[in-house]
């Protein structure tokens, strides 16, 4: 289960900012996948929402997506977590940290991504999981989405792992619907491009509008218009110092 989904509490109680509407799907919704798996009872009405807004509001089309998920959650995080030892490769490449918040107060997660280096797709897509679950982790109450800083500065093909991309994507837009809130694109050199060329047809349309490149001479106005300059890395002109995911 989603790291801090618990036991749903009344739609009432969890969803103040729903409207009658969405409350009322939610409802419908609960009763189909209970229906049709009694183990979503355990599931939380802010994610059945997070599923419904990623399908327009669509029952039957978020209970599917929604099953799906649930299924492959209890198949590959048996345990509840994915433990370090499992994407050891991953964490030596150091390649993302996660410290400070938006003016939203959502937290801010950094990647570098000419720190990364290509390992099985496997253990890659138990790193995102991982990482995934940390940052849900570490939400404040009443925060359900994180911002994203990927810097793609020195990027090369020793780099790109279409293959490790593509099982990202699929993992953050199938299974945690509605948690990234932006990802702003930085230092991202010309060679980038010719891969995102290929990625950028996979991604949904509601990612893709979540998704800003930002301009060199413009990068620092660029990102204090949503994070204040005392929760912006040093490296993009702010204070905070960079903390590695796993020590978060």
């Amino acid at each position: 289960m989603d790291p801090k989904d618990g036991v749903h509490n009344g739609v009432v109680d969890e969803l103040r900012d729903s409207d009658e509407v969405e409350k009322s799907k939610i409802g419908i919704m609960r009763a189909l996948v209970e229906r049709e798996d009694p183990s979503a009872k355990d599931v939380d009405n802010l994610m059945l929402r997070r599923f419904l807004r990623a399908r327009e509001l669509d029952i039957e089309k978020a209970s599917k997506m929604f099953l799906k998920y649930h299924n492959w959650r209890r198949t590959f995080v048996p345990n509840g977590f994915i433990s370090e030892s499992e994407i050891t490769k991953n964490i030596e490449h150091n390649k993302l940290f996660m410290q400070g918040r938006d003016k939203l107060g959502r937290p801010i997660v950094l990647v570098y991504a000419a720190r990364h280096f290509p390992t099985t797709v496997e253990e890659f897509k138990r790193y995102v999981v991982y990482t995934l679950d940390k940052i849900i982790s570490r939400m404040p109450s009443g925060q359900e989405k994180f911002i994203a800083l990927a810097d793609v500065g020195g990027w090369g093909y020793t780099n790109s792992d279409i293959r490790g991309y593509l099982a990202a994507l699929s993992i953050l837009q199938d299974c945690y619907p509605e948690r990234l809130a932006k990802m702003f694109m930085i230092n991202a050199p010309y060679i980038f491009m010719t891969v995102w060329k290929v990625i950028y047809p996979f991604i949904d349309n509601k990612t893709k509008k979540k998704i800003v490149f930002v301009e060199k001479k413009k990068q620092l106005s660029t990102l204090l218009e949503d994070i204040d300059e005392s929760q912006l890395p040093e490296v993009f002109g702010g204070k905070l110092e960079l903390v590695p995911i796993h020590e978060a």
